[in-house]
């Protein structure tokens, strides 16, 4: 009345039948002790094998029997002429035997070959498949290469022919708004526009989207027929008692309606006119049968005795089969009641799997979801983060090209201002000659007019006036050189100056103008923010008052 559990398989349990121990009275040898070497396994239960192995020895035990006895010496001749042949036969059974053996070897080996040509060629037929299939891809990605190239010439040849002569055609703005075909409505890439460009001005930009509040109140609004699902279980079509079963009354009111449709069904069935023959075909007759034999009827007496004695036998072994099969069960009672504890706990660890996989299923669901919002979530943020960065970078490609625009231009402008101070000094140094000469000559007519001065009072002044004019021109030659080392050493400072030392300069230059702005956009930002607390507030409060 207890059911138990054990950890080993069946087949483990199982052991070799029980086999009593017996007592041989003497002088008596039982035919059933020849049998001890076969066991459970090995022999047992018996086959054809088995049963011929038997009558074998049992002939050999008569034959035995039949043997004349070593007494008398007249009898050995005949003694020894019967083992020579029952040797002999022993020798061909056993010859008979190992040509048995080496026939279902070669059986076995001839299935195994088969069986490795088979392989071997469902192998090549495997192969030559797929390279048949490769070569099919090549030629068809051959095939649709040259129909694009065709089509390309194609297009091209059309564009030429409709243009032979080169003339030049001007453009028709009446006509391209005209034809919804040209290139105003439906422009075409490779001539250089990408409909892709400019797709943010597309998106649906909102309030209730781009915000948590907006969300939040559009959450709200929302029904809770929308947010809460309500699920109901569909009614069964029959009904089922606690335990799962169906009833026996649901099963006949079931079957009694599929009858009852069935009948209908047939009742308003019409009948389909016969189709007419389309060809008329040639009927053969069928060969004649032969006569059908005539058995002569037997007696009354002899059939009901044969009857009988059928009756008799099938009684006899139904009784016997159900002997067998209830021998059987007392032999196996205990195996059939671990088996049904077996099987109860195995439904109970199905109901338990079940229950694990639909909360695996559901977690993974949950997962699903979870993911979703991710992803989603750092799409927009990749989405924000490049537009910032392409603006961030067109920014400062604008303002490397402008700083080096800036540069060169001043380059120029350093240049022009150093030639036109070389002219400058030039006409200067021409006026200051003339001057000199102009000065000098006055002089001269002065002195030669005045007759008053001495001769020293004039020769010092020539002295005084010649050593200013010499200390002049050496002061503004002094200048030149020292404008033309200084232009030298910057030029070779240009031409040394590394990549390095370029990014260096951009970089402070960069951080001279980029990062006030960043900053200055960055607090406008937060003013915005902070402005936009308010004014939500403030929507909020007037609604509230208006509704």
């Amino acid at each position: 009345t207890v059911g138990t559990q054990t950890d080993y398989r069946d087949g483990e349990a199982q052991t070799d039948p029980f086999s009593p121990e017996y007592v041989v009275p003497s002088g008596s040898v039982p035919e059933l002790l020849t049998l001890a070497t076969l066991t459970w396994g090995r022999g047992l239960p018996a086959g054809l094998a088995e049963v011929e192995m038997i009558e074998r020895a049992r002939e050999k035990r008569a034959w035995e029997a039949t043997l004349p006895p070593m007494e008398n010496a007249s009898q050995i001749a005949k003694r020894r002429k019967m083992m020579d042949d029952m040797e002999r036969k022993e020798w061909a059974f056993r010859e008979q035997e190992i040509e048995k053996l080496q026939e279902v070897r070669l059986e076995v080996l001839k299935k195994l070959l088969r069986r490795r040509e088979k392989n071997q060629n469902e192998l090549d037929a495997k192969r030559l498949d797929d390279h048949w299939q490769n070569h099919q891809k090549a030629k068809e990605e051959k095939i649709k290469k040259i129909q694009h190239d065709c089509a390309l010439m194609l297009r091209k040849l059309i564009a030429k022919r409709k243009n032979v002569m080169g003339k030049l055609e001007r453009r028709d703005i009446i006509k391209e708004y005209t034809d919804f075909a040209s290139q105003t409505y439906a422009p075409l890439s490779r001539i250089g526009y990408f409909p892709d460009n400019h797709s943010e001005h597309y998106v649906v930009k909102n309030v209730y989207l781009s915000t948590f509040a907006g969300l939040c109140e559009l959450e709200t609004s929302l029904p809770d027929s929308v947010t809460q699902v309500k699920i109901k279980a569909p009614k069964p079509k029959y009904t089922t008692s606690k335990t799962g079963y169906i009833r026996r009354s649901a099963r006949l009111e079931l079957v009694l309606a599929q009858v009852h449709q069935a009948l209908l069904e047939k009742k308003n069935k019409v009948k389909e006119p016969k189709k007419p023959l389309r060809f008329l075909e040639k009927i053969e007759k069928p060969v004649p049968r032969p006569p059908t034999p005539v058995l002569e009827k037997p007696s009354i007496e002899e059939e009901e005795t044969e009857l009988a004695v059928i009756c008799l036998q099938q009684l006899l072994r139904g009784r016997a089969i159900q002997n067998m099969m209830f021998e059987g069960k007392e032999k196996r009672l205990e195996l059939i009641r671990e088996l049904r504890t077996t099987h109860a706990l195995q439904e109970d660890g199905q109901l338990l799997l079940k229950a694990e996989e639909q909360t695996t299923l559901a977690l993974q669901q949950q997962r699903d979801l979870q993911m979703h919002k991710l992803s989603s979530v750092e799409k927009r943020l990749a989405r924000e983060e490049g537009r910032v960065l392409a603006n961030i970078f067109d920014f400062l490609s604008k303002e490397l090209v402008r700083l080096q625009e800036e540069r060169r231009i001043h380059a120029f402008v350093m240049l022009a201002e150093r030639q036109r101070r070389m002219r400058e000094a030039e006409e200067s140094g021409r006026r200051q000659v003339e001057e000199r000469r102009r000065q000098e000559e006055d002089e001269i007519f002065k002195q030669a007019r005045k007759g008053d001065c001495t001769i020293d009072s004039y020769l010092e002044d020539i002295i005084l006036s010649s050593v200013e004019n010499t200390a002049e021109e050496q002061a503004r030659e002094e200048i030149q050189r020292m404008a033309v080392e200084i232009n030298d050493v910057a030029y070779e400072m240009e031409s040394r100056r590394t990549c390095l030392q370029s990014e260096e300069i951009v970089a402070e230059l960069v951080y001279d103008f980029l990062i006030p702005e960043a900053e200055k956009m960055a607090s406008r930002e937060k003013v915005r923010q902070a402005q936009r607390k308010h004014i939500y507030a403030a929507h909020q409060i007037i609604h509230r008052g208006v509704e």
